[in-house]
């Protein structure tokens, strides 16, 4: 599966612009909610998928810290440790799309043992970045 991973880019960039490649199988997203101040994270995996052979993102687990206004977790959502924990509805999305805003802490990208800001992968806009799944661009 070498040559897997994520490609950033922005929605509002023009046809062409650049495109950012993570080099990653398995991260979380995470992020703030901009009202509640409560830590969000969704567990990911990039995989080849079985019919087409194209890159595919896999929500696998998602938790949230707390439960308030626009941000209740599913009916199915279990509370261990502090985290009310499900899987997402969406299993396969085709894509994200991030909306970072100069007025909330950045996205972050977590890989076993460390997380990052987004902005250390692609500056923010103000705008919403897009985030799919897939192989290594060729130059």
């Amino acid at each position: 599966m070498s040559g897997l991973g994520i490609c950033l880019s922005l929605a509002a960039a023009l046809q062409g612009s650049p495109v950012v490649f993570v080099p990653v199988t398995e991260f979380t997203l995470a992020w703030t909610h901009s009202i509640e101040k409560v830590r969000w994270e969704e567990d990911y995996a990039v995989r080849l998928d079985a019919a087409s052979g194209q890159p595919v993102l896999h929500a696998v687990q998602a938790r949230v810290r707390g439960s308030a206004a626009g941000m209740e977790p599913p009916f199915d959502a279990v509370l261990r440790h502090g985290w009310y924990q499900y899987t997402p509805a969406i299993t396969t999305p085709s894509g994200l799309r991030l909306t970072r805003s100069e007025f909330t802490p950045d996205y972050e990208t977590c890989v076993p043992g460390r997380c990052q800001p987004m902005a250390n992968w692609m500056a923010s806009d103000g705008g919403v970045t897009l985030l799919k799944a897939c192989r290594q661009p060729t130059r």
